[in-house]
């Protein structure tokens, strides 16, 4: 670090609103392009704001001076405790090493033909209606239905969740439809947890049997707490890949020429995710609470502080990465983005939104190569946490 005159102008920027797509984006580029670092007033709790790459990276990776005991500075405040989002340190790692088995790259392949076939029998439901919302509709069936069959419960239950999620980020973990939907989700897994109590499964495929059993699971997890971490695994997973399918669907169906490429050569589909997940992060910011007196190059935050981490503004930073505006399939250093978050509290399920993300790419375009935006659609922007309202699309 290094130590330059304070200096840091006021940012009133909201980015809790709803807007056009893509425009979330383009806020946060403008400032990042003024200033490397703000004092946002927007919300009840002002927060300092990193908005360039090195810096993002950088303190996303100072545990000892950041604390995820916050992890959304435009929210800081929230009710709902995620495990083990909001841990730190020792705590958290050892909770990571227990659900690292789950979300693994050799877990995630377990699933491989369960995944490929549920995403081409959903296709095929669509498929004759020659039209869809994507995100209302396949973007969250398919994901839920997934996560479920990770964690070894019932895949015919995702209908129950798709109205609790829903209702989760439709009012941001606010409000009383989201509060009863936090109160089902946890009553949905308290009950299957009192029934492994009971009956045990195989823990080598069904996580609660798991993480019950005295030989393998976490011993320092009470009842209570498991429900928490069940709670975060959906909160966490279902709804930042609807996000995706929705951005990634959204560009595909607006730049033909990069859909026919992938129609072409199914091979690139692995390195276009990664440069969607680049061009459309969908956490747009973490957030994190300052533990100690801090100088960061020349900004000066005090303990209690909350901080913006800007993810999406960082990953479409020029000094960084060339022509950051654009999609390019042949980037050379597209691996090097934040979509996944960096340091000790990089994305647990990031082998596996990938991985649904590559399968419903490479089927939805075996069955349903062509399709547009559906006449006169207008695509909205949900503030806060990034995602599309909806997402009509047509195909003959």
């Amino acid at each position: 670090m290094t130590t330059t005159e304070p200096r840091c102008p006021v940012s009133h920027t909201d980015y809790r609103h709803d807007g056009p797509i893509l425009s979330h984006y383009a806020m946060a580029s403008a400032e990042r392009e003024a200033e490397p670092f703000y004092l946002n007033d927007a919300t009840s709790h002002p927060f300092w704001m990193l908005t360039r790459y090195e810096h993002v990276l950088e303190a996303i990776q100072m545990p000892e001076y950041f604390s995820n005991s916050v992890s959304n500075a435009l929210s800081p405040d929230r009710k709902v405790r995620f495990m083990p989002n909001n841990l730190d340190g020792e705590e958290h790692l050892r909770l990571r090493r227990v659900l690292n088995r789950w979300f693994s790259p050799a877990a995630v392949r377990g699933l491989d033909a369960v995944a490929k076939r549920r995403a081409r029998e959903l296709i095929e439901e669509f498929a004759p209606d020659g039209r869809a919302d994507l995100v209302d509709g396949f973007a969250l069936r398919y994901p839920t239905e997934m996560f479920l069959a990770t964690i070894g419960m019932p895949v015919e239950d995702g209908p129950k969740f798709l109205g609790w999620v829903g209702a989760l980020f439709a009012n941001l973990y606010k409000g009383p439809e989201a509060e009863a939907a936090v109160v089902s989700i946890r009553g949905y897994f308290a009950d299957a947890i009192e029934d492994r109590l009971r009956s045990p499964r195989d823990p080598e495929t069904d996580f609660l049997s798991r993480m019950l059993h005295p030989e393998h699971g976490p011993r320092w997890l009470s009842h209570d707490d498991l429900t928490t971490v069940c709670l975060s695994l959906v909160t966490a997973g279902l709804d930042t890949t609807r996000s995706g399918l929705g951005y990634v669907f959204a560009h595909l169906a607006t730049h033909p020429e990069d859909r026919r490429t992938l129609v072409g050569d199914p091979d690139l589909v692995p390195k276009a995710i990664e440069e969607f997940m680049r061009l459309y992060s969908l956490i747009l910011q973490e957030g994190r609470l300052v533990l100690k007196d801090i100088d960061f190059h020349g900004l000066p935050m005090k303990a209690g502080d909350i901080l913006w981490l800007g993810i999406a503004s960082a990953n479409r930073d020029p000094r960084k990465f060339s022509c950051p505006e654009e999609f390019r399939i042949d980037r050379p250093n597209t691996g090097h983005h934040l979509g996944f978050g960096a340091g000790p509290h990089r994305c647990l399920g990031m082998h596996l939104a990938r991985h649904e993300l590559e399968v419903v790419v490479r089927e939805w375009h075996r069955q349903i190569p062509e399709y547009s935006l559906a006449p006169g659609a207008e695509l909205i922007e949900r503030g806060h946490q990034l995602s599309l309202r909806s997402l009509p699309l047509v195909w003959s």
